[in-house]
């Protein structure tokens, strides 16, 4: 089976699996999205659901943001990580929303990727999650992960794994195939001994035999790590 023809099989399988998959960060409006996906950095997305409504609350627009102490900003979101350079990220594409955008967040990917501290991989959520549109596809650790399983790619740097699977996932399946392989690697296909005796797509899976072979898969009376 080449990867082309394993992506298509999957894009039928998968929403199958999970026809309810979707973006797992809380979320009201298109600054929202923004702002929970520039914390989400090297945090669960449990975290940041558990950090944002007093976040939300007390910063209801860009200008809010734009205007807050940093010292604030970082005691509210201290719990997520890396919450000084997360404060800097988010007031310096808030300010920039306000200043150049009339305090509306952009929807395109040149204008969201252009704010400071906003990243290709967030400007992908904000597009396909806020405004519905696929304009390329969210890379992060289960993306990677799960597209070297799969064999897909052979590529290492996330924007280049984009750019292959963009040439084989249809695009208008680009925002949903980030949210299928996001949570079957939440769900089944963990980093460290993926459930593969009770994956619902092991017959497409490469690697899944392999796995099984050498022990790196959960034993059948394993019970299966936390997502």
């Amino acid at each position: 089976m080449t990867a082309r023809e394993r992506v298509l099989k999957l894009v039928r399988a998968l929403p199958e699996v999970y026809p309810n998959a979707h973006c797992e960060l809380d979320f009201r409006n298109p600054l929202e999205l923004l702002v929970a996906t520039i914390l989400s950095a090297q945090c669960t997305d449990k975290r940041v659901n558990a950090v944002t409504p007093a976040l939300f609350a007390k910063y209801r627009t860009a200008a809010d943001y734009a205007k807050a102490s940093p010292a604030t900003l970082e005691k509210i979101i201290r719990s997520t990580g890396f919450f000084r350079s997360k404060t800097k990220s988010i007031r310096g594409a808030t300010r920039a929303i306000v200043a150049e955008h009339g305090g509306r967040v952009p929807d395109t990917m040149e204008k969201l990727h252009g704010l400071p501290g906003v990243g290709r991989k967030t400007a992908n959520v904000v597009l396909g999650n806020a405004f519905h549109k696929d304009e390329g596809i969210v890379v992060d650790t289960h993306v990677i992960r799960l597209s070297h399983r799969f064999k897909i790619t052979r590529q290492t740097d996330a924007e280049k794994i984009e750019q292959d699977l963009m040439k084989l996932v249809p695009k208008e399946h680009w925002t949903n195939w980030s949210h299928w392989l996001i949570w079957h690697g939440r769900r089944r296909c963990f980093a460290r001994k993926p459930d593969c005796r009770g994956c619902e797509i092991f017959d497409l899976c490469p690697s899944g035999k392999v796995f099984i072979r050498t022990g790196e898969a959960l034993s059948a009376k394993a019970p299966a790590p936390e997502s």
